[in-house]
């Protein structure tokens, strides 16, 4: 994938609006479309630029890479194989963007000639809030294909392949029909070679010429603190085998924060609730707040707190990006039942004292005396 700062790639400042990205992108798409352009290095550059615009173009992925930069936006960690062969280190990066269609000015998305990489996998995780705040590292099996170990992804038991003689090693086959506009022409893979220009000397008998194998790997991953649902890490190369000679597609892990029984996340903040009860509310008082992660703080009541204030412990939040969220601790103040005697008496003083109560009514008999007797 492409490497550089998404507004540098386009060639747009950090203000632009809509309008500015989606010309900068159309023009350099068309710039440097692999069937126009045949400069060396020209398909890196354009998925970099179609990198940078599935991102740019997308306000809440947008307003996501602004706020995390590009480094912390794209990589994320490595992972790495468990068990069996495999590709070596794989880089993660996050990859907020989905897989992005590549648009084909000319005429669609067609499978172009010679060797073609392997399709993107992807697969959705479950976490914990308490693994999404802090991090976590987990071990997943991927159901894959890989290159047949027997013939080395060639496709041929001598590993040789010879020129296909049906498209002469172009790999398209070529149709002609006539229109009211004139001749048409139209390229497609060829059929005998699948597109590759070449066909195994001798067919492999384990994999019966295709190259490849499915295979079951297990793969562990890291994942990074202050990831949130929908989110997705890239593992480079561990999707499905691409073409003999070509490199493999990507793995796409997607990621989905259960529900928390006592906190609930808004952005980088965490928020938990406590009851008091009346008195408390009035006097103040001290409580033992439980963090995310199991500590244990203390946290002070003001006197006369109001019903669903919010009292705010910095740094308590999610941490990422250098400058953790809170965890704002919202009060409900809830009123007893079942109180002893005594306890009635001692609410009943505090009424008289307010003034709204009476000897036959209640709290409440004194304020509506009071409205009767003006009538």
């Amino acid at each position: 994938m492409g490497s550089g700062d998404y507004y540098d790639i386009l060639g747009v400042p950090r203000s632009a609006d809509e309008k500015e990205i989606q010309k900068a992108y159309r023009n350099l798409a068309r710039k440097y479309h692999p069937d126009v352009c045949k400069d060396p290095g020209a398909e890196e550059k354009f998925k970099s630029i179609n990198e940078a615009y599935s991102v740019l173009s997308d306000a809440q992925k947008r307003a996501q890479y602004d706020n995390m930069g590009h480094e912390t936006y794209t990589n994320a960690s490595k992972g790495s194989y468990t068990g069996g062969g495999g590709y070596g280190s794989g880089g993660f990066s996050s990859d907020f963007s989905g897989f992005g269609d590549i648009f084909d000015f000319f005429g669609g998305n067609q499978r172009r000639s010679g060797p073609q990489p392997g399709p993107d996998l992807l697969m959705r995780m479950q976490l914990t809030l308490e693994e999404a705040v802090a991090g976590a590292d987990k071990e997943i099996e991927v159901l894959h294909s890989e290159a047949c170990p027997a013939c080395a992804g060639s496709g041929s038991e001598t590993k040789k392949t010879n020129v296909c003689p049906r498209c002469g090693g172009s790999g398209q086959m070529r149709q002609t029909a006539q229109s009211v506009f004139g001749q048409f022409v139209r390229m497609t893979p060829c059929t005998m070679c699948g597109g590759r220009g070449k066909i195994p000397e001798k067919q492999c008998h384990s994999c019966h010429g295709t190259g490849h194998t499915r295979v079951k790997r297990k793969v562990s991953v890291h994942i990074p603190a202050g990831v949130d649902s929908g989110m997705r890490l890239r593992m480079e190369g561990y999707g499905e085998a691409g073409d003999y000679g070509a490199q493999n597609g990507d793995l796409f892990i997607e990621m989905y924060v259960l529900p928390h029984k006592r906190f609930e996340r808004t952005g980088d903040n965490l928020e938990t609730t406590v009851e008091i009860t009346p008195a408390l509310a009035v006097l103040g008082t001290t409580i033992e707040i439980e963090t995310i992660d199991k500590r244990h703080l203390d946290l002070k009541i003001p006197a006369g707190i109001q019903y669903s204030t919010a009292l705010r412990i910095g740094g308590e939040g999610v941490k990422r990006r250098g400058k953790p969220g809170d965890l704002l601790v919202r009060v409900k103040i809830v009123t007893p039942r079942g109180i002893s005697g005594e306890q009635k008496e001692l609410y009943q003083k505090i009424a008289d004292l307010e003034g709204h109560a009476s000897k036959t009514g209640g709290i409440f008999s004194g304020i509506m005396g009071k409205k009767k007797g003006k009538r």
